[in-house]
């Protein structure tokens, strides 16, 4: 008798494919009262968040508050960082409309007044490209060119522990430790690299799906595996 496919067992919501999401302790947005203007604090500490690709830095504001944001490169314990400002200085969060063209931007609002959504992964960056109107138009990391609010606010600088992807696990226990740490599955077997018992895409000869690789719309967990809702199919012409 074969095994449940992956699909399955992940949809069983065993402790396997959880999230050890009681170590995330901090969410790295920026001050939530969007009314504050010049709101000033200072860099008490960097830490480590498992739930965070990059450093955090614990800012204690003026009222005695803290907040967690994500750190830039170049910043240290001790740097005063500003909020609601129109002072472009690494580390300030800044509205757009007060942003040059041309100046590297992180953790940009999609909306006024969430947090931060876009662009917080390490040593990642984007750039302010154009002002129109009531939009801004940003240069994302891939290469996209994405609008929004000149009221959201964004980050200066770029995001702290950039090189990160660059270095090697070496061994397959760190990685699994760190994919471990999110909930996500190592290692993974490739579907056409199993028997045909263990998932549809298995055989025994040759490494071939043997069937469409988009699964029927109405397909149970079990086959429900491959290109789910795929946009399109075949060759590009």
């Amino acid at each position: 008798m074969g095994k449940r496919t992956i699909t399955r067992r992940r949809g069983s919501g065993t402790n396997r494919y959880r999230a050890n999401s009681h170590r995330y302790f901090a969410e790295a947005k920026h001050v939530k009262d969007i009314s504050k203007k010049n709101f000033s604090g200072r860099v008490v500490d960097l830490v480590h968040s498992v739930s965070h690709s990059a450093p955090l830095a614990v800012v204690r504001y003026d009222d005695g508050s803290l907040n967690y944001i994500i750190a830039a490169e170049g910043m240290s314990v001790g740097d005063v960082v500003l909020s609601g400002c129109s002072d472009v200085k690494i580390g300030n969060t800044v509205e757009l409309q007060h942003i040059p063209e041309g100046t590297l931007i992180y953790n940009i609002e999609g909306k006024l007044g969430d947090g931060g959504r876009y662009v917080r992964a390490s040593g990642a960056f984007a750039r302010v490209l154009a002002k129109a109107g009531e939009s801004v138009t940003v240069l994302m990391p891939s290469g996209a060119e994405k609008n929004f609010s000149v009221k959201c606010r964004a980050s200066i600088g770029t995001v702290a522990g950039g090189g990160r992807t660059e270095k090697p696990f070496v061994k397959a226990g760190r990685r699994w430790h760190a994919d471990r740490a999110r909930g996500k599955l190592y290692p993974v077997t490739s579907p056409v690299a199993m028997n045909a018992l263990n998932h549809p895409f298995g055989s025994g000869r040759g490494r071939h799906p043997g069937k469409s690789t988009v699964p029927p719309r109405w397909a149970p967990p079990g086959r429900n595996v491959g290109q789910i809702r795929a946009s399109r199919t075949g060759r590009k012409k």
